[in-house]
This record gives structure tokens, C-alpha cells and sequence, in this order.
């Protein structure tokens, strides 16, 4: 599978890792979208099955970022985990709806929560947070909040302290 994959795209094969059973294809970022399109094609690969796409700050290294997609071929229960590595404030890489439509609301929870773009996105608005909400709060750089949640025993006690409008 990886030979097949490495043949197709050698220099785009950054990185192979085994570990615990689980293999990682590291791919450059500008090679995804065909990378992603022969899992799906070849009838050898066929991975049918885009089951999840995450990210990973590793904020302070370089790269920071990682974006990582969990495929699976169905037909011979296999899977396959290919990662992509991001750098920059604003880090972007293309989106794989064109391959796998079920990416869609998996790349906008990660734009939302990471601040990780997917360049030619079918909707790429915000999935969790409100649309006025500052920054991307899974991001290792992000302003820490936290509200406390309010119970019958406290509920009097947390609404004296909010900081409500006055008229």
C-alpha cells in the first residue's frame, strides 16, 4: 500500500509511520487533494471511507500545526492515517470535499477550533462558536476563559457577579 503510494508521488511522501499497528502517510501539503484521490481510486487502495479529519497544535515546534485524516477501506478492513504539516498564523491547506464530501462539517469544526483554512471550502463558516467570537479556542495560544456553570444551589450567587448592561 505505501510502495503504491510512494511509486505515484516520491517526492511528496514525506514521512511513513508505523506504530502500534497504525500506519501514517505524512504527505506535503500541496500534493493532498491527488494523494487523497488515488486512496479513493485505486482499486488496490480503495480507501471508501473518510472517517474523521483533526488537527494538532504542537505550538512551540515548527511546524505547529498537523492535520490529520482517518481513512478506512471498508471492503479489506484497512486503515490509513495521512497527515499533513502547516505552519503560520493563518495556515492553510486545500480541502478534500471534492474527494470525500463527508469532510465537510469534519474541516469546519477544525477551521472553527484550530483557525486551519480548507482552501476552496463548499461553506466554510463557523460550526460551534458564535460568528462573533475572537480567535480559535483550541489553538495552544488562545485567551483562556472560563465561565462558571450555574446550578439551583449557586445560580443567585453567579448572576450577582455577571456583568449585566445597565440601563
Amino acid at each position: 500500500m505505501i510502495d503504491l503510494i510512494k511509486s505515484r508521488f516520491p517526492e511528496a511522501v514525506l514521512d511513513v509511520i508505523e506504530f502500534r499497528g497504525e500506519t501514517t502517510v505524512v504527505v506535503a501539503p500541496e500534493r493532498l487533494i491527488e494523494i487523497c484521490t488515488l486512496l479513493r481510486d485505486e482499486p488496490a487502495l480503495h480507501f471508501d471511507l473518510l472517517s474523521d479529519v483533526s488537527a494538532v497544535d504542537r505550538y512551540p515546534d515548527h511546524p505547529r500545526f498537523e492535520v490529520n485524516y482517518h481513512l478506512y477501506a471498508l471492503e479489506g478492513n484497512r486503515s490509513l492515517r495521512v497527515k499533513v504539516r502547516l505552519d503560520g498564523e493563518t495556515p492553510s491547506v486545500a480541502s478534500v470535499t471534492g474527494v470525500w464530501p463527508g469532510a465537510n462539517w469534519h474541516e469546519r469544526e477544525v477551521w472553527d477550533l484550530m483557525g486551519i483554512r480548507f482552501e476552496g471550502h463548499p461553506d466554510p463558516r463557523r460550526i460551534f462558536m458564535p460568528d462573533d467570537f475572537l480567535g480559535h479556542p483550541l489553538r495552544k495560544d488562545a485567551a483562556q476563559f472560563y465561565e462558571e456553570p450555574q446550578f439551583t444551589h449557586n445560580f443567585d450567587q453567579i448572576e450577582r457577579r455577571k456583568p449585566y448592561a445597565k440601563e
